[in-house]
């Protein structure tokens, strides 16, 4: 199998991680604060959808074809990532707040969003850089 690229997921990760650190350094409320929380929502969107395609990249040699793969749903791809044992049950869990949380974007840009993505995030960077980690290995 080739190796997959992973250098686009390293980098949305690496633009979330300085916009939280950003964000962190900034008062509520401020002009700042909204900008990096704007853009760590951003990142965090960004994220998902390439670990998401990257994972389904990474299971296609576990099925008869790309089609059946490319027919999975965002959660089938993590389940079966824990099936094959690329992830544990536990952070497959998180995953799938994490798709939860990204899904209500599409309905709720308000603050109260913005503060619900803001608690994921230390999980979300760690389950993502182990996420990188298996997408690389062989």
């Amino acid at each position: 199998m080739s190796e997959i690229n992973t250098e686009y997921l390293n980098k949305c990760l690496l633009t979330l991680k300085k916009s939280y650190e950003l964000l962190k350094q900034n008062e509520e409320g401020s002009i700042e604060f909204e900008m990096y929380r704007n853009s760590l929502v951003k990142g965090f969107e960004m994220t998902i959808e390439q670990s998401a395609k990257l994972l389904r990249k990474k299971l296609t040699p576990y099925f008869s074809s790309k089609k059946a793969v490319d027919a999975l749903t965002f959660k089938d791809l993590f389940r079966y990532a824990a099936k094959h044992s690329l992830l544990h049950a536990e952070e497959v869990e998180r995953w799938f707040k994490y798709r939860d949380n990204r899904n209500s974007t599409a309905h709720d840009y308000g603050e109260q969003f913005a503060k619900d993505t803001l608690v994921l995030i230390d999980d979300f960077v760690q389950d993502t850089q182990n996420l990188i980690q298996v997408i690389q290995n062989d």
